[in-house]
């Protein structure tokens, strides 16, 4: 019994990386490299859309991030912004666009801004690629929708 409950145990050996983690990194290295400190977004965005991705989805305060692509969805997972039991904040719609102010003014690095994002009482959002859209929701259905625009990469 000992024995085949072993064989049964999922294994710790890291799979080989497939080809969707392969481009998405390689996407997401190049966008780093090229995006302004300033307004950098729409950079890595369209980066990440030239490389197959459609959509990213994040879940807060968890740090997880889904990635769905032309090669095969890809989840990421960040440290968490709590841990155990949390009160969800209110959302506030005022301070989620001063978060983005200031993440677009490049006054804040990304840890910072997925905080400040959580403390506005969003549990989630979603980056439309395609549609050059990012939609912040709150736990009640409360939703905040912004367009970012276009920009060419050589």
């Amino acid at each position: 019994m000992v024995e085949s409950q072993r064989r049964d145990q999922p294994t710790r050996e890291t799979p080989p990386m497939s080809r969707a983690i392969e481009n998405l990194e390689a996407a997401q290295e190049r966008a780093m490299a090229i995006r302004p400190k300033v307004g950098g977004f729409p950079y890595l965005a369209e980066t990440l859309r030239r490389a197959g991705v459609t959509r990213n989805l994040w879940y807060l305060p968890a740090c997880q991030s889904l990635y769905l692509t032309e090669l095969g969805p890809v989840m990421t997972v960040g440290t968490p912004l709590v841990s155990g039991v949390a009160e969800v904040p209110k959302f506030d719609r005022q301070a989620l666009v001063a978060a983005l102010r200031r993440d677009q003014a490049g006054e804040s690095m990304f840890p910072e801004f997925l905080v400040a994002t959580w403390r506005a009482g969003v549990v989630r959002y979603d980056v439309d690629l395609v549609g050059r859209t990012c939609s912040y929701f709150g736990c009640h259905g409360e939703e905040y929708v912004e367009h970012y625009p276009a920009v060419e990469i050589a």
